[in-house]
C-alpha cells in the first residue's frame, strides 16, 4: 500500500514513479519483491547485458501478450532492484496479489546478483557485454564475472545467449546451464566494423588471441580461439540475408531448418539482435511464428530507443547513448539515413550517466568525416557540452559546424529549426527525459510508429 501511494504521489508531483515505489515498499517490507514475484503463474524471464535490454524486454513482452498471456514487465527500463520492485508494486492489487502469467524483467548487470537472490528466473537472456560507465561498473571483466557468478548460483534456468559475443557465449559452458544461442550470419558490410574499437580480443578460457572470420561490430562476429578451440557455436536462431532499408532492415530468421522473412522498421542494425532474442524466447515457449510476428508488430520503441518525432515535415530521432559501442552504432545508423542531417548531442556527467566521460575518446567520431557534406550542424548541450564539442573538433568535424548551447531547450530548438532533412538527437541518460519532454512540446510524437512496425512472415 505504501509503495502504491508513493507511486501516485510521485506522478502527482511530476515524477515518473519508476523506482520510488520500490524504495518505499522495500523499506516497509524487505520481502516485497520476493513475495510478489513468487505469484507469477507460468514463469519469469530476465534480460541482462549492456546494450539493448529495454528494447529486447519490451519486444519479448509484446510477443507474450500477442500469445494471450498477461505479462508484468518494467517497460520504462527502471532496471535496478528498486525499479524491478516498483514494477511489481504498481501491478499488484491493494491486497498484494499479482495476477500475471509471466514476468519479463530487464535487470541491470550490476544489480543482477541482487535481483536473482529474490526473484527466481526460469530463463535469462544475455545480449552483450561492453564497457559501460567504468566508474560505476568497473572494468568489463568485473561485469562479466558478476553475471556469471550469479548464474552459477541458480538451478534449472535456461540461458538465451548471443552466439556472436564471445563474452556472452562463454556463459553456456562456464555455468553449466542449458543454453540456446541466437546470432547473425556473415553480412556484407564489414568495412565499418573492421575499424571499430574491440571490447574483447582474447579467449575467455585460455587467454589466447581470438581469430575472426568477420565482425558485425565491436567484438561481435564469427570468432575462434586457435589455442583451445573455443569458437562461435552455430546458433539455433540465426538471421541471414540482412539488408538495410530506409528506416529499418530486412532479414531471414532460420530456426530448426525453417526460415522466415523478418522486417524491422525501427532503425539500427543492432536492433536485429534484440528481435532475435525475443524470437528465441518465443520459440522456447512454443509460440508460433505468426504470433511472434504479431507481437513484434505491437512493439513501439521505448523512450530514447530510436524514438521518432516529426517537427513540421522534418523527421527527428531521439537515441540514448551511454558507452562507446552504443554510440558507434548510433553513429552508424545516423550515417545510414538518407539526406542531410542536423545533429544534437547532450552530454551529462551526473551520477547516473557516469562521472567519467573519458569513454568519449573511444567513440569512432572520426567516421563522421566521411559524410561531412551531409552533416550540416552539430549542437552540443548538457553539463559537459564543451568537452563534447572538443571531441568532435579532434575527430575532424569543422569548427564552424559546431555550436555549444548548454541549455537543452534552446539547443533542441536550434537543431529542429535547422535546414537539414532530418534532426538526429543523441542524449546521455539524465538528459534523455528532459529532451523527450521538450520534443513532446515542440514536435509531434509518432505514437503509432508507422515506420517502426516490425513484421515476421
Amino acid at each position: 500500500m505504501g509503495g502504491k501511494l508513493s507511486s501516485r504521489l510521485s506522478k502527482f508531483t511530476g515524477g515518473r514513479g519508476s523506482s520510488l515505489p520500490g524504495v518505499v515498499a522495500r523499506r516497509i517490507y524487505a520481502k516485497t519483491l520476493s513475495e510478489l514475484s513468487k505469484q507469477v503463474k507460468k514463469g519469469t524471464i530476465m534480460v541482462t547485458g549492456t546494450n539493448g535490454k529495454t528494447t529486447t524486454n519490451n519486444m519479448l513482452a509484446k510477443v507474450l501478450q500477442a500469445d494471450g498471456q498477461r505479462v508484468v514487465f518494467n517497460e520504462e527500463g527502471a532496471n535496478l532492484i528498486t525499479g524491478v520492485t516498483a514494477c511489481f508494486v504498481r501491478n499488484a492489487t491493494l491486497s498484494g496479489v499479482i495476477d500475471y502469467d509471466y514476468a519479463a524483467l530487464e535487470v541491470d548487470e550490476a544489480s543482477f546478483p541482487k535481483v536473482v537472490k529474490e526473484v527466481k528466473p526460469d530463463m535469462v537472456v544475455v545480449n552483450n557485454f561492453f564497457r559501460d560507465q567504468l566508474d560505476r561498473y568497473g572494468e568489463l571483466d568485473k561485469t562479466v564475472s558478476l553475471v556469471r557468478d550469479a548464474l552459477k548460483q541458480l538451478d534449472d534456468v535456461i540461458l538465451v545467449l548471443n552466439a556472436d559475443d564471445p563474452l556472452v557465449a562463454q556463459l553456456g559452458p562456464t555455468t553449466g546451464h542449458k543454453a540456446i544461442y541466437y546470432g547473425i550470419s556473415q553480412q556484407q558490410d564489414v568495412g565499418r566494423a573492421a575499424v571499430q574499437t574491440r571490447e574483447a580480443r582474447f579467449c575467455p578460457f585460455c587467454g589466447g588471441e581470438l581469430d575472426y572470420n568477420y565482425y558485425h561490430y565491436s567484438q561481435l562476429g564469427d570468432y575462434n580461439c586457435p589455442r583451445c578451440n573455443f569458437a562461435r557455436v552455430t546458433p539455433e536462431v540465426e538471421a541471414t540475408d540482412v539488408e538495410i532499408t530506409l528506416g529499418g532492415l530486412t532479414a531471414q530468421v532460420c530456426h530448426q531448418g525453417s526460415c522466415s522473412a523478418i522486417t524491422l522498421h525501427t532503425a539500427g542494425f543492432y536492433n536485429l539482435y534484440n528481435a532475435l532474442a525475443a524470437f528465441a524466447v518465443g520459440k522456447l515457449l512454443a509460440i508460433s511464428v505468426p504470433t511472434i510476428q504479431k507481437g513484434l508488430e505491437m512493439y513501439t520503441p521505448a523512450i530514447g530507443r530510436m524514438e521518432r518525432f516529426r517537427y513540421h515535415d522534418k523527421p527527428a530521432l531521439l537515441n540514448l547513448v551511454k558507452n562507446p559501442t552504443g554510440f558507434n552504432e548510433g553513429l552508424a545508423t545516423l550515417l545510414s539515413l538518407p539526406g542531410s542531417k542536423d545533429v544534437f548531442i547532450a552530454l551529462n556527467d551526473n551520477a547516473a550517466d557516469g562521472r567519467d566521460i573519458s569513454w568519449l575518446w573511444d567513440v569512432d567520431f572520426e567516421i563522421l568525416t566521411e559524410q561531412l557534406d551531409y552533416l550540416q550542424t552539430f549542437t552540443c548541450a548538457g553539463t559537459r557540452a564543451e568537452e563534447m564539442a572538443l571531441r568532435l573538433k579532434y575527430a575532424g568535424v569543422p569548427v564552424d559546424k559546431i555550436t555549444v548551447v548548454r541549455e537543452l531547450e534552446s539547443a533542441i530548438t536550434a537543431t529542429l529549426g535547422g535546414q537539414a532533412d532530418t534532426a538526429y538527437l543523441f542524449s546521455t541518460y539524465t538528459a534523455l527525459w528532459p529532451a523527450q519532454s521538450i520534443l513532446n512540446r515542440l514536435a509531434e510524437k509518432e505514437e503509432t510508429h508507422a515506420v517502426g512496425l516490425s513484421s515476421v512472415s
